[in-house]
């Protein structure tokens, strides 16, 4: 686990992410679908960034930090 850290919220985009995870867009969304075989609980999921009816999201950079770790450590 990371240690607690003073860090400002920042929140990442979809390209960002896939850097960080190494993961394409794809995996990205079936992480996070249910009913994929690649279902992962665990990955953080995206917020939306608009309050309109705008299809931007964003993650949170340090659930996505803690994810990360959790998958390096086994």
């Amino acid at each position: 686990m990371i240690p607690h850290q003073e860090k400002p919220l920042r929140i990442i985009r979809l390209r960002e992410l896939m850097d960080r995870t190494g993961l394409a867009r794809s995996t990205v969304y079936d992480k996070m679908n249910a009913r994929s075989p690649r279902h992962d609980p665990d990955f953080p999921r995206p917020f939306k960034l608009g309050v309109t009816q705008s299809s931007s999201v964003g993650w949170n950079e340090s659930a996505v930090d803690v994810w990360i770790h959790k998958k390096m450590a086994g």
